[in-house]
């Protein structure tokens, strides 16, 4: 593979206008939004970024980038508690054995016992798993859950964690 093929495979972080991490763009992406001036370099990284040459032109694509346009962004609301999304959530494994064969939904608090159908409350459960603990709680079964459940986030807040946890563990 070719320098310049390896170049075209790296990716470039969006800011929003206000410095929120948006998204990863290809950087053929990236090179679009500066010569358009949609975009502005960022230098607070340390590190440098890639000069890109074409016939007429050679710009310095840099690892981090700004928006200068204001997107309208959608607005975001916490999706319903269903199969599809609670699946999606526990990445399609049980949450009390890990395996990914005959899943269902499972209260944690029974229904019975006042539990309510809420993110908090319900997991992705085997039908092993599921008919092992039947209409107990967790202490009466002694079974154990392997994540906390909780409600799906935004996804851009879901990318500005991570992208805030790999930039401190880089400058460690």
């Amino acid at each position: 593979m070719t320098i310049a093929m390896q170049v075209l495979e790296q990716s470039v972080v969006v800011f929003s206008q206000n410095y929120l991490p948006l998204c990863r763009v290809n950087i053929k992406r990236a090179i679009v939004l500066l010569v358009t001036n949609k975009a502005e370099p960022l230098d607070f990284a340390t590190e440098g970024g890639w000069q890109v040459h074409s016939p007429s032109l050679v710009i310095d694509v840099p690892k981090h980038i700004r928006l200068k346009i204001g997107s309208n962004e959608r607005t975001w609301k916490v999706p319903p508690v269903n199969r599809r999304e609670v699946l999606r959530r526990d990445h399609h494994t049980c949450q009390y054995c890990g395996s990914s064969k005959r899943l269902t939904l499972d209260h944690v608090i029974p229904r019975s016992k006042g539990g309510l159908h809420t993110w908090d409350n319900v997991v992705t459960a085997c039908e092993r798993c599921n008919s092992r603990k039947g209409d107990r709680t967790l202490s009466e079964t002694g079974m154990r859950l392997r994540k906390i459940p909780k409600a799906p986030i935004h996804p851009a807040i879901a990318f500005a964690e991570k992208f805030w946890t790999n930039v401190q563990a880089n400058l460690e």
